[in-house]
């Protein structure tokens, strides 16, 4: 009798994560910058798009924490309105990525044969491109703002996710489980989501949170090259751009949300490494 392979529970996993102090203070700076970026229209001490000239380019300190900008508006106040800006780019970026490659990764991997072969070559394509250029394609395309800045980065983001989906598909649509149910009768369709797909579960978790950085530099830089979200929006990237024309006299515009974008997409990847080796298959004895 065939039975289905044994996979690590989610406590079981997550007992691994919270023993490594690297991936649990990620966590906590992960948290704090989603918590800044929800809460930044009750957190926020300035309105972030009031402008105030006499204070312009004013030092960080006093009235102005981090410093105002060179319309005289609070950079802190910015950047925590920027830490919502990125992360809802990144993460509806993510998604797009992750819901649109899964469904292709299955069907490749699961199907096999001409599917495959289609399916693959086009994910092939879209890796062909640099992903600053395909980003700044797909923008020029379409017009800059946020919604086109998260589709382009979603389309960058297809092909690795279903990548990572079509292999775990191709290793498991032969195991004798898959057979089994099959043989009850099964479809295509049921065993796909209720045999591979748990199996690519965990991994699809730890890749989507390193990817989540990668769509906030990305974001970043469309937002610096005037592609991303459009002013008055508070973008990170943005707030860089303008500040690099006061680099010797007000270098606090620019370095805050700079310092922003590093922390925050360090502690992505941190948190990634994290979750990659607590739900590494070979450890979970998939």
């Amino acid at each position: 009798m065939t039975t289905r392979p044994e996979v690590s529970t989610a406590p079981a996993r997550l007992g691994r994560l919270t023993r490594d102090p690297v991936a649990l203070g990620s966590l906590v700076v992960v948290l704090l910058v989603v918590l800044v970026g929800i809460g930044a229209p009750y957190l926020a001490p300035r309105d972030p798009y009031t402008q105030n000239l006499p204070d312009r380019r004013a030092a960080p300190g006093g009235r102005f924490l981090l410093g105002a900008d060179e319309f005289g508006r609070d950079v802190l106040s910015r950047v925590m309105y920027g830490a919502g800006l990125a992360l809802r780019t990144a993460v509806v970026a993510t998604g797009i990525g992750l819901v649109s490659g899964t469904l292709l990764g299955l069907c490749a991997g699961f199907f096999g044969g001409l599917l495959d072969d289609v399916i693959m070559r086009g994910m092939d394509v879209l890796l062909a491109f640099p992903y600053l250029l395909l980003a700044i394609a797909i923008v020029s395309a379409l017009g800059p703002g946020e919604v086109t800045t998260q589709l382009a980065i979603g389309c960058w983001a297809l092909p690795s996710f279903a990548r990572l989906v079509r292999g775990s598909a191709l290793s498991l649509r032969e195991r004798e489980f898959v057979e089994a149910a099959r043989a009850q009768g099964a479809g295509a369709l049921r065993i796909m989501a209720r045999h591979v797909l748990p199996h690519a579960t965990w991994p699809l978790v730890a890749f989507a949170t390193l990817f989540v950085a990668r769509a906030i530099l990305i974001e970043a830089a469309l937002s610096f090259l005037g592609l991303g979200a459009q002013p008055p929006a508070a973008s990170w990237g943005s707030m860089v751009a303008s500040g690099r024309d006061y680099l010797r006299i007000a270098p606090h515009i620019a370095l805050a949300p700079g310092v922003a974008i590093a922390i925050t997409v360090l502690a992505f990847n941190l948190l990634g490494d994290g979750l990659r080796l607590a739900f590494d298959p070979q450890r979970s004895q998939l």
